[in-house]
């Protein structure tokens, strides 16, 4: 099981295919995704790397994470994020990924969080119809109607569909194909849409319901790998 990356949604454009139709897709951005700390089976009790992306100002940076960091022999990275993978898919610390990891037409699973949209009621949050326009409904168009039954039971069951607080969770939206993968700008270009807002961080990882290509890099698609092959 490979590690996965971390990437910036830069927002939505399309491609043409050869066939002349338009594609939507959503850019990404891999920006020096690097290998900050390794967890092992012997000292943490199970097998992961733990990967930064971005720059953090050390202002910003808490004095312990700076001394994470500095082991690493790292500048301050903005967003961390650990992937778990098995005892052969291990990195060295300070490795870098490229956007060359994932390979065009194969399928990735993207993890993001939603846009939050605060309080709603129930026709934005459940799609509910509303009430009637007329014959007897004043002022109550867009409430909930009957929530519950008659003396018996006598109570609202539990995950009832209400108003609530709507969206800014975190989504999984699987089986997305990827279009275009750019090692050298840094972009990966995956078919659809994933959730979060333009500039928000995403997890990318090969695609769980899906079997990976065979040619798929292994361990990953390293910086340095990609230099010597050059």
């Amino acid at each position: 099981m490979r590690t996965g990356l971390i990437a910036k949604k830069l927002g939505m454009t399309r491609v043409f295919a050869d066939d002349g139709n338009h594609v939507p897709v959503t850019v990404l951005e891999v920006d020096q995704v690097q290998v900050v700390a390794v967890r092992t089976a012997e000292k943490d009790g199970y097998t992961a790397v733990q990967l930064g992306t971005g720059k953090a100002k050390v202002k910003n940076v808490t004095q312990p994470m700076r001394g994470h960091f500095a082991k690493a022999k790292l500048e301050p990275k903005r967003k961390l994020v650990e992937f778990r993978v098995s005892a052969d898919a291990l990195l060295e610390v300070g490795a870098e990924i490229t956007a060359a990891h994932f390979l065009v037409g194969q399928f990735v699973d993207v993890i993001g969080t939603t846009k939050g949209k605060g309080f709603a009621g129930v026709i934005k949050r459940h799609h509910f119809g509303g009430l009637r326009a007329t014959h007897g409904v004043s002022v109550s168009h867009r409430s909930p109607g009957s929530t519950g039954q008659r003396q018996d039971p006598g109570k609202v069951f539990r995950g009832k569909k209400m108003p609530g607080h709507l969206g800014d969770v975190r989504v999984t939206t699987q089986n997305l194909k990827v279009v275009s993968a750019d090692a050298d700008k840094g972009l990966i270009m995956v078919e659809g849409a994933v959730p979060g807002a333009d500039g928000g961080y995403v997890l990318i990882k090969d695609a769980s319901k899906r079997p990976a290509p065979k040619d798929l890099p292994f361990p990953a698609a390293l910086r340095a790998a990609q230099g010597a092959a050059q």
